[in-house]
């Protein structure tokens, strides 16, 4: 687990490590070599797309993140999705890792819900998920199950593609994303209950294959 300064960090290992029962070894690290070395990667974070790849920086963790992506199962959640996409607009002059086609954009401050009522920017609380691909992230979790957010931004990819789950908050957004050896969630599984620790337990028991 990728410890750069950012994120809730103790909500996410406690969460990883009950579904990981002693069966694999969790460590909540910023040491680039225990990260190259790690079989699999959890990238939690809040926050700001600038003051994380800062952070990341700071932390020398640019090279080996992007080292990892691609080359080993890779879990981002919240932040580590949007950071994961090349640009945000919270901060445009702020380039992220890239490794996705598109960016983050705000939630319009005008949003309403189907009855005409205006919807609070930061969206926070459950909120349901389609699934839109099969895929192991998936296995043992209804569709349209809740999940919870707490984000002010979304990411809108390029590739379609790439796209395993939305939800709506005004208009449907992306959800989550799903590529080579990677998956990626805007929800916070460690706070989504048992769906959320289903969620976990399939991406530790993930091989990185679809």
């Amino acid at each position: 687990m990728v410890d750069y300064g950012m994120g809730n960090l103790r909500s996410v290992s406690k969460a990883v490590e009950h579904v990981a029962a002693g069966r694999v070894d969790v460590r909540v690290t910023d040491d680039a070599r225990e990260i190259e070395n790690a079989d699999r990667i959890v990238f939690p974070g809040q926050g700001a797309m600038r003051d994380c790849m800062a952070e990341l920086g700071a932390h020398g963790l640019l090279d080996p993140m992007r080292a990892c992506l691609g080359a080993k199962p890779v879990l981002g959640i919240c932040m580590g999705l949007q950071v994961l996409f090349e640009t945000s607009d919270e901060a445009p002059d702020t380039p992220g890792l890239g490794w996705l086609a598109g960016g983050a954009v705000r939630f319009p401050a005008d949003a309403v819900d189907a009855q005409g009522r205006r919807l609070k920017v930061p969206h926070m609380g459950w909120n349901r998920v389609r699934q839109r691909m099969d895929h192991p992230l998936w296995r043992g979790i209804d569709d349209a199950e809740r999940f919870y957010f707490v984000h002010s931004y979304h990411v809108c990819p390029d590739d379609s593609g790439v796209v395993a789950g939305t939800s709506e908050y005004g208009s449907e957004f992306t959800a989550a994303v799903a590529g080579d050896r990677l998956l990626a969630v805007q929800f916070h599984p460690e706070k989504s209950q048992r769906a959320g620790l289903a969620l976990l337990s399939n991406f530790l028991a993930w091989d990185g294959c679809a």
